[in-house]
């Protein structure tokens, strides 16, 4: 069952990541990417996006394969995003070497009938400003899944406050919380966010998890798959938000979309870049949610 299709808009880059001494160039990376995948595999994706003219056959064929809709996805004449970063030994801190925004730049979402009107809608890691004329384009009251980071938090603060309360359901990670908040416990984190919008808040807790909260007092938390060596973390989260928002869309539960999230997402960290999460097979996806729904509570 695929169930309703979703809209993804988020940013569609080129990646370079160091790791250790190794060195990756000319990856296929971004949000979008990343969650596309990830829902794709269970769910009808439409594509809100920007790339250039230099963006590789690969990609091409990882949207035509994964994407049910790409009537949004403007190709333009110039240099798609490029990010590069390289990562500390603990995997958690990273150093951003390189943002080239290219025709990302000029970025300016506009929606196609098909993509005001859809059900579900994941606003994947972009600037908020973008987030917000995306809620301001549907017209079908969809549920708004969005999901930040710290810079947004640091640089755009008012315009993030406004996309919150515009919100559904907001993923965020541990310490982004804590930075929006000012709060050091997670369960005031979680009141503090439901206040400021989002009546459903999933706090993302790296090796730990993560913690669902909404304002009817519920509470869900999912631990981890055991993973043996971590290789890349690089759209770790992206995957866990398509893979959440691909279950919503199938009418699963808040805990099946956070057994699936979590269950793609450690797929995505044992390969670089996208090589592991477009290899996984759905057996090995279902295997994994077996066990992580028995780390639920």
């Amino acid at each position: 069952m695929r169930g309703d299709s979703l809209l993804i808009v988020g940013s569609i880059a080129i990646d370079t990541i160091e790791i250790g001494s190794e060195r990756y160039e000319n990856l296929l990376g971004g949000s979008t990417t990343y969650a596309t995948i990830a829902a794709g595999k269970y769910s009808d994706v439409n594509i809100v996006g920007v790339i250039g003219t230099d963006f590789p056959q690969r990609g091409h064929d990882i949207y035509n394969k994964y994407a049910s809709n790409l009537i949004d996805l403007k190709v333009e004449q110039g240099k798609t995003f490029s990010w590069g970063g390289r990562y500390h030994g603990n995997f958690d801190d990273r150093d951003t070497l390189f943002t080239e925004l290219g025709v990302f730049g000029e970025f300016n979402p506009q929606l196609s009938a098909i993509n005001k009107n859809q059900q579900f809608v994941f606003l994947a890691n972009i600037h908020p400003s973008l987030q917000n004329s995306v809620i301001d384009q549907c017209q079908a009251n969809p549920t708004i899944v969005i999901d930040t980071m710290n810079l947004w938090i640091e640089t755009t603060h008012t315009e993030l406050l406004t996309v919150l309360s515009k919100s559904d359901i907001l993923l965020i990670n541990e310490s982004e919380a804590e930075m929006l908040t000012d709060c050091s416990n997670l369960d005031d984190m979680a009141t503090t966010l439901i206040g400021l919008g989002p009546p459903t808040v999933v706090i993302k807790c790296g090796s730990k998890g993560a913690v669902l909260h909404n304002n009817m007092g519920e509470k869900i938390i999912i631990g981890v798959y055991p993973i043996d060596k971590v290789v890349d973390p690089t759209g770790a989260g992206d995957t866990f938000g398509g893979g959440f928002v691909s279950a919503l869309a199938q009418g699963k539960t808040y805990k099946e979309a956070l057994v699936l999230g979590s269950g793609l997402a450690s797929i995505c960290v044992e390969g670089v870049g996208i090589d592991a999460l477009e290899k996984a097979t759905l057996k090995e996806i279902n295997r994994r949610q077996m066990m992580l729904e028995e780390t639920v509570k």
